[in-house]
């Protein structure tokens, strides 16, 4: 029996990211902290700081006699310092804090996306199942950013700021079983 592997490159929610832009992978125990903010801030924009992060996606095929037999894959969350920045004279931890969430509701993704393939059965539509899960949770992600924004104001409505903190903890934890190591 003669097995072949097929590598499919990584697929990345943020566009233009290339493979020498630094990037930090989401980790329980590294919180950002201003440093990691590189980028020059938009003097076009009203807003305090921005956080580039999303999710890299990529997966091998194994096949036998050019069927599919088996598969693995590998997502991941990822911060990207180089189009990341703030406004230091008003950059204070509570938009910190704000910034933070925008990085942990991107590795929640993860984990729904991880999830979701998890259950996948290896057959020979997996490839095109695997891109239809990858393009749902990505526009799923992104319309998650939007609405904390809208609902926080950008950091401004702290009751609405706590809210989030608190729901997107307890999302995490229920999908624990599929955090980033």
């Amino acid at each position: 029996m003669q097995f072949k592997y097929f590598i499919i490159g990584l697929l990345f929610l943020f566009v233009g990211t290339t493979s020498n832009d630094e990037t930090m992978i989401w980790n329980e125990a590294r919180k950002l902290s201003w440093a990691d903010f590189k980028a020059n801030p938009d003097p076009a924009s009203d807003a305090v700081a921005l956080t580039a992060s999303g999710i890299t996606f990529g997966y091998s095929v194994k096949t036998s006699n050019r069927r599919i037999v088996d598969f693995s894959t590998t997502v991941e969350a990822h911060f990207y310092p180089a189009k990341s920045w703030y406004i230091k004279e008003k950059g204070d931890d509570h938009v910190l804090g704000h910034e933070q969430l925008h990085f942990d509701i991107t590795e929640l993704y993860v984990r729904k996306f991880r999830k979701q393939l998890d259950r996948l059965v290896v057959n020979q539509n997996i490839k095109k199942q695997m891109e239809q899960i990858h393009v749902a949770i990505n526009k799923a992600l992104e319309e998650s950013q939007k609405t904390y924004d809208a609902q926080t104001n950008h950091s401004i409505n702290v009751e609405a700021q706590k809210y989030w903190e608190t729901f997107i903890a307890e999302e995490l934890k229920k999908l624990d079983k599929y955090k980033s190591q």
